[in-house]
């Protein structure tokens, strides 16, 4: 448990280090095309210096609404409404789903499909394969996978934990008292199995919680500092100003999403902390990197393009499967959603709403 726990550093690490090797190393993945693509240089909107405030600018407003909008479920829980347990917070919680889920599929995804379709690339295999799709399956069924082999382990430890845990409680006192009064024996061993019964199963959902809350974490860390780069290597202040605003409101509602997710897996402060840390700071950092690396970094060439691609594919299938499966599945099939039908409707309304006005910024961002 110790493991787990201690572990959400080291992961986002780990996928800070690998994003940057793979954007600056990456050896070109197939393609054998030298030709870039230059981008519109001649453009009115093309302007170094009053793009560099407006990335200055971005790098702070992205961060600020960033910690509001994961912060805002940590302290929304003194509010007796919405509360992890109250009806209340699984709407809101069903609004920042849909909006994890049409982050999947109509900001991450469109974008992999563009620059892995580009004309900047090589016909073969670039435009006679779909990698986009074949990708994000494969990153669907990983995450499944990962998401399956840590929850068993964990679940295995867990049981021993909490077992161990209730033998050592037994006293010799306590074991004297159930041999001497065959009926009190009875009666005693099975509200022991009853309670432990109870405390492994909220165990076990914690665990679920937390593996959640890191593994969805993950996808946003690669999808927000994929998009803070496009943003920081550009000199477009047209494209610039755009995807700022939309940038800022993305930002906050899916840091919503997983501060609810986090608030459910119940960590201390600390990690907390963290989590909402690498959270804001992902996508300032793309844009910060975009900014140091923009002279050597063009969006359209094909190492770009394959790189982004494939790392927006991954992301995509991962978050899908996120919210697909992890968050709103898991929600709607759970115990309180299928005993009230009303709560249900108002749940897939909050759904439709975080998708329907996440779709819509798509237009910007």
């Amino acid at each position: 448990m110790r493991m787990m726990t201690n572990s959400p550093v080291n992961i986002y690490a780990a996928v800070a280090i690998f994003l940057l090797l793979s954007i600056s190393h990456f050896p070109g993945a197939l393609s054998q095309s030298a030709k870039v693509c230059e981008s519109e240089s001649n453009s009115t909107c093309i302007n170094k210096n009053k793009a560099l405030d407006l990335k200055l600018i971005s790098i702070f407003s992205i961060l600020i609404t960033s910690l509001i909008g994961v912060c805002l479920p940590f302290f929304a829980r003194s509010v007796p409404a919405f509360q992890p347990e109250k009806s209340h917070f699984l709407i809101v919680k069903s609004f920042a789903s849909g909006i994890i889920l049409s982050t999947g599929f109509m900001h991450v995804l469109p974008d992999s499909f563009d620059m892995l379709s580009s004309p900047c690339l090589n016909d073969n295999p670039w435009h006679k394969f779909p990698f986009t799709g074949f990708v994000a399956m494969i990153s669907a069924v990983f995450t499944l996978m990962v998401d399956s082999i840590t929850t068993s382990v964990f679940t295995k430890s867990g049981r021993k934990d909490l077992r161990a845990d209730v033998a050592s409680a037994e006293t010799p006192d306590q074991e004297m008292g159930q041999v001497t009064s065959h009926h009190g024996h009875g009666h005693g061993h099975g509200h022991s199995h009853g309670e432990t019964d109870k405390e492994l199963g909220t165990y076990l959902q914690l665990l679920r919680y937390r593996v959640i809350a890191i593994v969805l974490e993950l996808g946003i860390v690669v999808h927000s500092i994929v998009i803070g780069l496009s943003v920081g290597a550009t000199n477009n202040t047209c494209t610039i100003k755009g995807l700022v605003a939309a940038l800022c409101f993305h930002q906050m509602f899916e840091g919503m999403g997983l501060g609810g997710c986090i608030l459910q897996a119940e960590y201390g402060w600390v990690k907390k902390a963290v989590m909402a840390f690498f959270f804001a700071v992902t996508t300032p950092f793309g844009v910060a990197l975009g900014m140091a690396i923009s002279k050597t970094y063009k969006e359209n060439s094909p190492d770009s393009l394959i790189t982004v691609g494939l790392l927006n594919a991954s992301s995509a299938g991962l978050l899908i499967y996120m919210a697909l499966v992890d968050l709103l599945a898991a929600d709607f099939m759970g115990k309180k959603m299928q005993r009230s039908i009303k709560l249900q409707l108002k749940s897939y309304a909050a759904v439709l709403l975080g998708a329907g006005g996440m779709s819509v910024m798509a237009k910007w961002a």
